[in-house]
C-alpha cells in the first residue's frame, strides 16, 4: 500500500473517530492488532451497551468500486476472528455486539467529504 492510500485512510479513521463519537460512542481501540489481524475501531455505543467492530473504507472516487465493495468475505471472517478473540480476551461474552462499516467518501475537487455508517454490516 502506498503512504498517499495510508494517509487517505488514516484521515478517513480520524474523521471516523470523531463521528463515532459525536454519535456517543466511547472508542476503546484504533487499529487493534494481534496475531489473527486488525480492527480499524472498536468502541462502545452508549444507546444500548453494545461493543461495536468498525472497519472503515475511504475512497476519492469509485474506480475500484464502493467502499463497501471492498470488504470481502475474506476480509469479513478476518475481523471476525480478530472480534471473537477480543471479546475473549477482554471477558466481554456478556455484552452485545455487531459489525459497522464507516465509507468516507472525498471529493477532492471542492475539498469536501461525506460518512456513512452502516449498522450490522455483516
Amino acid at each position: 500500500m502506498s503512504n498517499y492510500n495510508k494517509d487517505i485512510g488514516n484521515y478517513g479513521e480520524n474523521l471516523s473517530v470523531e463521528y463515532l463519537s459525536n454519535l456517543g460512542h466511547e472508542i476503546i481501540h484504533r487499529n487493534f492488532k494481534c496475531k489473527l489481524g486488525e480492527i480499524d475501531i472498536i468502541s462502545k455505543c452508549e444507546n444500548n451497551n453494545c461493543i461495536c467492530f468498525t472497519e472503515v473504507k475511504s475512497r476519492y472516487n469509485n474506480l475500484y468500486g464502493a467502499p463497501l465493495e471492498a470488504i470481502t468475505y475474506r476480509k469479513i471472517k478476518k475481523i471476525k476472528a480478530v472480534a471473537e478473540f477480543y471479546i475473549i480476551k477482554n471477558n466481554l461474552k456478556d455484552l452485545d455486539f455487531r459489525f459497522d462499516v464507516i465509507e468516507v467518501f472525498f471529493n477532492n475537487v471542492n475539498d469536501t467529504y461525506s460518512l456513512k455508517l452502516t449498522e450490522n454490516a455483516f
